[in-house]
């Protein structure tokens, strides 16, 4: 296990150094360049040439990749250009939002995914299975954020059930520790904060579980499907074990890793930035900074923000790898 952990934190760099060619390359073919987020369209030549020299752009290429590697690997991530913070510091503000936003997704959507996949496929050709699988269709083809307004338009708006934007009542004055609003109402014991970080995380967290929960229905149920045609089961069933042994022993433990597999990649996207929930929803994450920072053409911001969130992406797999063991013991992590 421990030599399995090692070798995929090794593949992490090759991994991470194709990546900063990549988005080092890209950026630098972005049109206007840093210089035109400071200055904005009316810089004289002179101005610009000023801002590319004492930001190094006026150097070789390799140069500057190499400066940009090791500021990397120092995490100096450099001050946002739009607001005149740290990088760093802004992503620490804002990836808790997200990470609260992609656990709320995925709880709804396993909650709801897995067992609904299972039914349909114990009950196939039914009334259940037609209904899950044209439902799950539904899911995957609606836009997230034609759904996102929807769910707005109607459970916020029009009934008033829950807010319609942002991630805490401003007014509560909830104390900050983590920035991850739902756990430090619960460490400072603010039941009220807590709740309505909670409340907030509802509707966001509906329209952003629309796909997974459309794509692990699927998954479960096809998986779920082959392993009931397995002869292990039927032996099972024919000794005469009870209905609950067969689904948790024989026939759940056998599907669900390719349904796990499929929920890393999904918490990994989401993680990436929910840019569209969040916008919608005015909802601090990453996603909506990240899209604000293309448009401002922010480079530290896109640089750092991008690094990052590829580091966290390869984990959460690994993550998933590791339980591989754990859900079926016949697979030995090496």
């Amino acid at each position: 296990m421990f030599r399995f952990i090692v070798r995929r934190l090794l593949q992490l760099i090759p991994t991470l150094f194709g990546l900063s060619i990549l988005l080092f390359i890209w950026l630098r073919r972005l049109p206007g360049g840093p210089e035109t987020a400071i200055l904005g369209e009316r810089g004289t030549p002179e101005m610009r040439a000023a801002i590319r020299r004492n930001l190094g752009l006026d150097e070789p290429i390799l140069i500057q990749y190499g400066r940009f590697v090791r500021r990397m690997i120092r995490l100096d991530l450099g001050t946002s250009i739009s607001t005149k913070r740290e990088v760093t510091t802004e992503f620490l503000q804002r990836f808790p939002g997200t990470v609260e936003l992609t656990i709320t997704a995925m709880v709804i959507a396993i909650g709801i995914g897995i067992p609904l996949g299972y039914l349909a496929a114990r009950r196939r050709g039914q009334f259940l299975d037609h209904a899950s699988v044209g439902g799950s269709l539904i899911g995957i083809c609606i836009p997230v954020f034609f759904l996102a307004y929807i769910l707005k338009a109607i459970f916020s708006e029009n009934l008033g059930w829950f807010p319609s934007s942002g991630r805490q009542d401003p007014t509560l004055g909830a104390t900050r520790i983590t920035n991850f609003f739902v756990l430090d109402g619960l460490m400072t014991r603010e039941w009220d904060a807590a709740a309505d970080a909670l409340w907030h995380l509802v509707l966001p967290g509906m329209a952003l579980a629309s796909i997974p929960l459309a794509i692990i229905v699927r998954i479960t149920r096809a998986s779920v499907l082959e392993v009931l045609n397995e002869d292990f089961v039927r032996t099972a069933e024919a000794k005469g074990l009870t209905e609950n042994v067969v689904r948790r022993r024989h026939v759940l433990r056998n599907a669900m890793l390719p349904v796990a597999t499929s929920i890393g990649l999904l918490t990994g996207g989401l993680l990436s930035g929910a840019v569209l929930t969040e916008t919608v929803f005015a909802f601090s994450g990453i996603g909506a900074f990240l899209a604000d920072s293309i448009s401002q053409r922010d480079y530290p911001v896109l640089m750092g923000f991008i690094m990052i969130i590829a580091v966290v992406y390869v984990l959460v797999n690994l993550i998933v790898d590791l339980s591989y063991s754990l859900i079926d013991p016949r697979v030995r992590v090496r």
